[in-house]
């Protein structure tokens, strides 16, 4: 296994090569959410699984806008002055999700610090939309940090998603460089405190591999995010959405992430996605179903 973490990457390895589809299901998905003028992290953020998730009439909704109130050096997300919360946002994505016969749904955002709440009481209208127009789905939240608000955690606490998912992303070595608004401890808390309030919920976070780490620090992470009870745990391989974006410094092999998926098995996390393609939310209901099952 080769954990090279020096010099820039070869072209781009075959395992990264993924077909790009279309079909009725993928127009249908692309067309509702048009319709409803709603977006998806999907699209925003170049998510390489976009045609396989939308064929498979699946997507993330993202809401509180399209611009980012951070510049994190990973992500393609614009940053800008965001526009104010709209509020039928949140009773538009639960028709939506009607309407995509969603069993799953699985919600994330922008980074708000403009908002004296960070955005939780959009995400917990939205939770409360979902439980109203389709009370039979689970429910997924990817949120940012609200910048470690105790108040803006319990707002969306006390809204009862089914997972509350918060990615640490990186290393902490690599916070300043990555993500230099960002606390590495303060992500760890967040995670923390969610069990303390309410320690049904499934918790989860992800993990980006390919942006200088080493495999002592890959361990570090996967130890700290286990200690503050997260039960899920993602991996995937970082890839530069455009040039103003951090470099990639390695691509990690498929063999690699299975290594990677065993240790955090036998560390106990619940369930474990770990893959080149692999993000957040991909195929994120049926590891829910996994870890319920554990």
């Amino acid at each position: 296994m080769n954990h090279n973490t020096k010099g820039p990457p070869p072209g781009k390895p075959r395992w990264l090569r993924k077909g790009l589809s279309s079909g009725p299901e993928y127009e249908r998905v692309r067309t509702i959410l048009k319709a409803q003028k709603l977006h998806t992290v999907c699209q925003e953020a170049r998510c390489p699984n976009l045609w396989e998730c939308f064929s498979r009439h699946t997507a993330t909704f993202m809401i509180l806008g399209t611009r980012c109130t951070r510049n994190c050096r990973f992500c393609a997300v614009r940053h800008d002055k965001p526009k104010a919360p709209d509020p039928e946002e949140p009773r538009r994505i639960a028709e939506t999700a009607e309407a995509m016969n969603l069993r799953h749904v699985v919600v994330t955002s922008v980074t708000r610090d403009d908002l004296p709440d960070g955005g939780a009481s959009h995400f917990a209208a939205t939770v409360h939309e979902i439980r109203k127009q389709v009370p039979e789905a689970t429910i997924e939240i990817l949120v940012p940090d609200f910048q470690g608000s105790r108040d803006a955690l319990r707002t969306v606490v006390e809204s009862r998603p089914d997972v509350f998912n918060h990615n640490v992303e990186t290393a902490e070595r690599l916070y300043p460089a990555v993500r230099p608004v960002a606390k590495y401890n303060r992500s760890l808390d967040l995670l923390s405190r969610v069990k303390e309030l309410d320690e049904s919920l499934v918790t989860k976070s992800g993990l980006m591999l390919g942006l200088g780490e080493n495999p002592e620090e890959i361990t570090i992470t996967l130890w700290d995010l286990f200690s503050v009870g997260c039960d899920i745990v993602t991996m995937g391989q970082y890839l530069q959405p455009t040039k103003a974006n951090i470099p990639v410094t390695r691509y990690v092999t498929p063999e690699e992430f299975d290594f990677w998926k065993e240790t955090a098995l036998k560390m106990g996390f619940l369930a474990v996605a770990s893959g080149p393609l692999v993000r957040s939310s991909y195929r994120a209901g049926e590891l829910l179903d996994r870890t319920l099952k554990r």
